[in-house]
C-alpha cells in the first residue's frame, strides 16, 4: 500500500467518511477532517509511520492536505 493510500485509510477510520481527495485539496475547508479529528488522526499517523508528532505541530496547516501529511512524515523520516 502506497503511503497516500494508507494516509486516506487513517483519515476514512478517524473520521469514518468516505474520502478521496486530491494531493492539494484541503481537509478541513472540504469538511472532510475538523479540529476535533485532528489529534486522533495524529495519534493514528503516529502509530502507523512510527513518528511523533510534537504538541507544537498540531496545526491545521500542517495537516491540510494529502500532500502536506505525505511531507511532513517525509520530513520526520517515515
Amino acid at each position: 500500500m502506497s503511503k497516500r493510500a494508507q494516509i486516506l485509510s487513517l483519515i476514512r477510520e478517524v473520521t469514518g467518511k468516505e474520502v478521496n481527495a486530491e494531493p492539494d485539496e484541503s481537509l478541513f475547508e472540504s469538511g472532510m477532517l475538523d479540529s476535533f479529528a485532528l489529534p486522533d488522526l495524529v495519534t493514528a499517523l503516529e502509530s502507523a509511520f512510527g513518528v511523533k508528532v510534537p504538541d507544537s505541530d498540531l496545526n491545521p496547516r500542517k495537516f491540510d492536505t494529502l500532500e502536506r501529511i505525505e511531507n511532513y512524515l517525509a520530513g520526520k523520516g517515515a
